[in-house]
């Protein structure tokens, strides 16, 4: 352990840790409160992504010719 600290006293040493440990602890609640902000902007996206997949699929079924129904000439 460092020399320094070994000298300071028991007390102040105390008070620093405390003081860190509380950083640490709002540093954790902001990144959860994060985290969650973006879970929810993926799950928002992922429910567009999904629509957007469904209307593309609609719109080239709608244009599919009914010539892609006929089978080949070679049948």
């Amino acid at each position: 352990m460092d020399p320094v600290l070994e000298q300071r006293p028991i007390e102040e040493r105390l008070a620093d840790l405390e003081s860190r440990l509380a950083h640490h602890e709002r540093m954790a609640e902001e990144m959860s409160e994060v985290i969650f902000a973006q879970g929810q902007t993926i799950d928002r996206l992922t429910a567009q992504l999904k629509r957007m997949r469904d209307r593309v699929e609609a719109a080239e079924y709608a244009i599919a010719s009914p010539q892609d129904d006929r089978p080949p000439p070679h049948y």
